[in-house]
């Protein structure tokens, strides 16, 4: 059984994003970057470019390290390929549709065989009315373990080993039923 337990920065990022999108008065406060100095090196923003090209906008130093290169202007779905890089696209373009985050598990490769599990979120931005372009996805790219077993290579391939989907259960309405034998 797969274990659905997030990262801490995971559950920091999808916290913070639901307050966000919340009223203000509706959602206690939650866990902060200040309890997790490391989550911004680690956050991204993609956006979509067209034809499946998700290209980065901007990127943390974390994240650049760990992909061993600057990411402005690259397409995300080049770090996946075959089945793996279409089901991304196509969870990309549910999570604009729905505007819901989604949460995808998988595993970075070397290229000397070195491997490392990462988690990723992705939640979908606000575009603001004046905004030209595709719509954009914050993401937090959050390796579990470690980068300590990538031996400082940078990872250049990454396969699925999960995918989430945004939750769209809307809450069931509760109808409390009293009988009475008066």
């Amino acid at each position: 059984m797969l274990d659905r337990t997030l990262h801490p920065n995971s559950q920091t990022l999808l916290s913070a994003w639901q307050r966000m999108n919340a009223a203000s008065n509706d959602m206690p406060a939650g866990p902060t970057t200040r309890d997790h100095p490391d989550l911004v090196e680690r956050l991204f923003v993609i956006q979509d470019a067209g034809e499946s090209d998700w290209v980065f906008k901007t990127a943390g130093a974390q994240i650049q390290a760990s992909l061993g290169r600057e990411l402005a202007d690259h397409n995300f779905l080049g770090f996946w390929a075959g089945f793996d890089r279409q089901m991304l696209d196509l969870l990309l373009k549910t999570i604009t549709q729905e505007r819901m985050p989604g949460i995808v598990r998988g595993r970075g490769e070397s290229l000397t065989g070195e491997r490392v599990d990462v988690e990723l979120i992705l939640a979908p931005l606000a575009q603001p009315p004046h905004q030209t372009g595709g719509a954009k996805i914050l993401g937090l790219y959050q390796t579990l373990g470690g980068e300590v077993f990538l031996r400082g290579r940078p990872v250049w391939r990454h396969r699925l080993t999960a995918v989430f989907p945004p939750d769209l259960r809307t809450e069931e309405p509760r109808l409390k039923l009293v009988a009475s034998n008066d």
